[in-house]
């Protein structure tokens, strides 16, 4: 059967493509330029102990993955625009409300409020993203599209991190809520979807979409999602702490350098994905990964610094687009709010643990060790996708066409 964005097959640079990929940057931007600010300032501001700090972050994350879980029911329901935009418009609220938040308690439930509205946007601009993009190009379409997620994974906290010491947390905010604001807009302009345009129809018995079937078909890549997701955690939590450890002034070289990488490989990686499966990207992008991590690991000039990010980069992008392509292609069309609010939840769950047990082991040992043990994630990475695709019944053929 074909399905409807198949049609034309080759058409990817469309304007609601564009739209989508500049409000999904717009996005993640307000989100990684308040998140590294968060725990010098609550301390600060509230008197606040480590414990707290970690609450504040925790929250956040346990509030989107939770709103996925709804806002991938809601999806398949149909009415996608309007979700988006109830959703965008809790984001917004959220971000201007910090400068409302005078008691910790205030600024605890803000922090809630913000993970809903972020889980209910981010997993709906990936569903209509998905919809839009030809099945045949859906690694290199998702290539470019992760490009925003990632250039501001990596930019973003450098321009925080500038703003907080320069102009202070005020400006900072007022900042991120005016990248909120502007999202809204943009999401206005964007035209009729599949899945937007009209209700979804009511399946009958025998065709009833299968959540746990799509949750068991979409686990593989998520959990491996998830372990790259640990080692970001631990570079976007501790890289800083690591500068000064190992006498680096600047480390947010590392962040800019990162992200130039990831814009070169990701296009290049998505057309290897769609041509060749992701046998032939999954592999290298975890090695590089780990390189780039052992490189860190050792490094205490900014010569060292910039080498491990720039194979960090690489590997991240690599690894990144190809997995949610990956996770996207194992579902139906109607399960694809639940397969991407379901690998978003894999990001969101890999940085609060790698956050949690780097910062553990951080405690015991050094940064340094810490960086090098983070490298066995990608170890295991590799072992737990030789088993689930290659060992487990899998040809490699068949393992490699999808």
């Amino acid at each position: 059967m074909k399905e409807q964005h198949d049609i034309p097959a080759s058409k990817l640079w469309t304007r609601d493509f564009v739209l989508l990929t500049v409000s999904n940057l717009f996005l993640y931007l307000n989100l990684q330029m308040i998140t590294p600010s968060l725990p010098a300032y609550v301390s600060e501001q509230f008197g606040a102990g480590q414990w707290t700090v970690s609450l504040v972050i925790s929250l956040f994350a346990l509030s989107a993955i939770v709103t996925r879980f709804f806002a991938g029911a809601w999806l398949k329901r149909g009415r996608t625009a309007l979700i988006l935009l109830l959703g965008l418009t809790v984001y917004m609220l959220a971000t201007a409300s910090y400068y409302a938040a005078g008691t910790l308690a205030l600024f605890l439930l803000i922090r809630i409020l913000y993970g809903i509205g972020f889980g209910v946007s981010s997993t709906a601009f990936g569903t209509m993203v998905s919809d839009i993009i030809p099945i045949r190009r859906m690694g290199e379409g998702m290539g470019y599209f992760g490009l925003s997620t990632s250039l501001s994974m990596s930019a973003a906290p450098v321009i925080g991190l500038w703003l907080l010491g320069s102009y202070g947390f005020s400006t900072l905010i007022l900042v991120s809520t005016l990248l909120a604001i502007l999202i809204i807009p943009l999401s206005l302009l964007i035209r009729s979807t599949p899945s937007a345009s009209k209700p979804a129809t009511v399946p009958s018995p025998a065709a009833a979409p299968d959540t746990r079937g799509t949750y068991r078909r979409v686990a593989l890549p998520c959990f491996l999602n998830m372990l790259l997701s640990i080692t970001y955690g631990g570079l976007i939590s501790y890289l800083a702490l690591f500068g000064k450890e190992v006498h680096i002034g600047n480390v947010g070289w590392f962040f800019l350098c990162n992200a130039g990488a990831v814009l070169l490989v990701r296009p290049v990686s998505g057309k290897i994905f769609d041509k060749k499966g992701h046998f032939a990207v999954l592999p290298p992008g975890a090695l590089m990964v780990a390189v780039g991590l052992v490189l860190l690991s050792y490094t205490s000039s900014m010569t060292g610094l910039l080498a491990s990010a720039l194979c960090y980069g690489i590997g991240y992008g690599i690894l990144q687009p190809s997995l949610q392509a990956w996770t996207v292609k194992q579902v139906s069309p109607e399960m694809r709010g639940t397969a991407n609010g379901t690998f978003y939840n894999s990001i969101d769950l890999g940085i609060a643990l790698g956050s949690l047990l780097l910062g553990g082991i951080a405690s015991g040992t050094s940064y340094s060790t810490m960086y090098l043990l983070s490298a066995l994630a990608m170890l295991l990475f590799l072992a737990i996708y030789v088993s689930g695709t290659l060992v487990k019944g899998k040809p490699q053929a068949s393992a490699l066409r999808k």
